[in-house]
């Protein structure tokens, strides 16, 4: 209880430092944006390479394929589940909200509260669970919006992202047993510790955005009841009947537990699909996702 309770503190408290970084004026839009690159294509990829290298021996690989399988499985549901609940949705409106139901921000905030919550071997089951949610985010996902199914850019955009890259590296050291020299490890380390703060203070800044008389939104509100407690119900009865460890699923409860993904409104502006609509379902979602991500924590601890 009280791990959990410092952990929610810890992320409130860097979200409103980030917050306040933003609406000061010590950051911009452009520095935001920079920062967030540099999260997603650097200190993420450190923090997953470290978490195989710290949080693994190698001797038992189970937790990792049970995991795996459980992301496969919570992937094809929640496609079917975004279908059967907007079909009857705007063409514009539905696309937003079954990608942001297909593909949730586990990476960005997910991995943080993983490693939070269940140390390095948290993080790990984390990072193999996001492989297929890469995967259907560049394919299925891109698919959605763009109504194009093109196999080769989408295999090039999964193997070539960083993260998927820091994930296939730590399985080898694993399995392998390979030791990182020292002069590697270090700062590789050292950039890792930074994941934390720096993802929880790039959230702030985006909640910055936000302005409450303009982002109420019926539709918005039932999509984020679905997001952050039904779905993350749905999945707690399933993976409670698997005979698999707690700790995978704890991870695996607490991932389907996180806000609409970023890229919902990035694509939506890309493909002319009401961006601000998926911008309110990115800004709101990921809100009222800091005290159902502590009702989760508790209920799972």
């Amino acid at each position: 209880m009280l791990t959990v309770l410092s952990l929610q503190i810890t992320i409130f408290s860097l979200v409103a430092l980030g917050f306040l970084v933003k609406r000061i004026g010590i950051i911009g839009a452009e520095g935001q944006k920079n920062l967030t690159d540099l999260v997603i294509y650097v200190v993420l990829p450190c923090n997953i390479l470290m978490a195989f290298v710290n949080g693994t021996d190698g001797e038992n690989l189970m937790p990792y394929v049970a995991i795996l399988l459980i992301a496969i499985g919570i992937q094809i549901i929640s496609l079917i589940y975004g279908k059967i609940f907007y079909h009857k949705q705007p063409e514009g409106h539905r696309k937003c909200l079954e990608y942001a139901t297909l593909c949730n921000n586990a990476g960005f905030i997910g991995n943080p509260i993983a490693e939070g919550l269940y140390g390095a071997e948290g993080l790990a089951l984390a990072s193999v669970y996001l492989i297929p949610v890469r995967i259907m985010m560049w394919s299925s996902g891109l698919a959605m919006f763009s109504g194009v199914h093109d196999r080769k850019a989408t295999i090039k955009r999964v193997i070539t992202h960083p993260c998927i890259v820091a994930c296939v590296l730590g399985i080898v050291i694993m399995v392998t047993g390979l030791k990182i020299p020292s002069i590697i490890a270090t700062p590789i380390q050292t950039v890792a510790k930074c994941n934390t703060a720096l993802s929880m203070m790039v959230i702030g800044m985006i909640l910055e955005r936000i302005d409450l008389k303009h982002f109420w939104d019926k539709t918005v509100m039932i999509y984020c009841i679905h997001r952050l407690l039904i779905m993350p119900f749905l999945f707690w009865c399933i993976c409670r009947l698997l005979p698999i460890s707690e700790t995978v699923f704890g991870v695996s409860v607490i991932l389907t537990a996180m806000p609409a993904g970023a890229t919902t409104s990035i694509l939506a502006e890309k493909y002319g699909m009401e961006s601000e609509f998926a911008t309110k379902l990115v800004i709101t979602s990921t809100l009222l996702s800091l005290p159902t991500v502590f009702l989760w924590n508790l209920i799972l601890t």
